[in-house]
């Protein structure tokens, strides 16, 4: 049986909901960023995302927003490709 991810939905702009489930996190200069994916499947190839969590101490939910920086998500992805070995993120 394959390992349960955990899920997070993400509303669009457009009021839209997609799940995306989670495949690391890690902390960089007091940001916490996801590593997410569109697929449940683990020998499935889906694409992957970088959400930032943005969330100031007063929101209720953590609000997280797709990283679109290329600096930032060259130096994010270095990161999760560290963490996650096996794993080969394209930019």
């Amino acid at each position: 049986m394959d390992e349960m991810k955990n899920k997070v939905i993400f509303t669009t702009d457009d009021n839209e909901q997609v799940e995306f489930y989670v495949l690391e996190q890690t902390k960089l200069n007091g940001y916490t960023y996801l590593l997410v994916t569109d697929s449940q499947e683990e020998d499935e190839e889906g694409m992957a995302y970088i959400l930032k969590d943005v969330s100031q101490d007063t929101d209720e939910a953590a609000l997280y927003d797709m990283v679109e920086d290329e600096g930032e998500l060259e130096l994010i992805g270095k990161i999760f490709e560290e963490l996650l070995e096996d794993i080969d993120l394209e930019t």
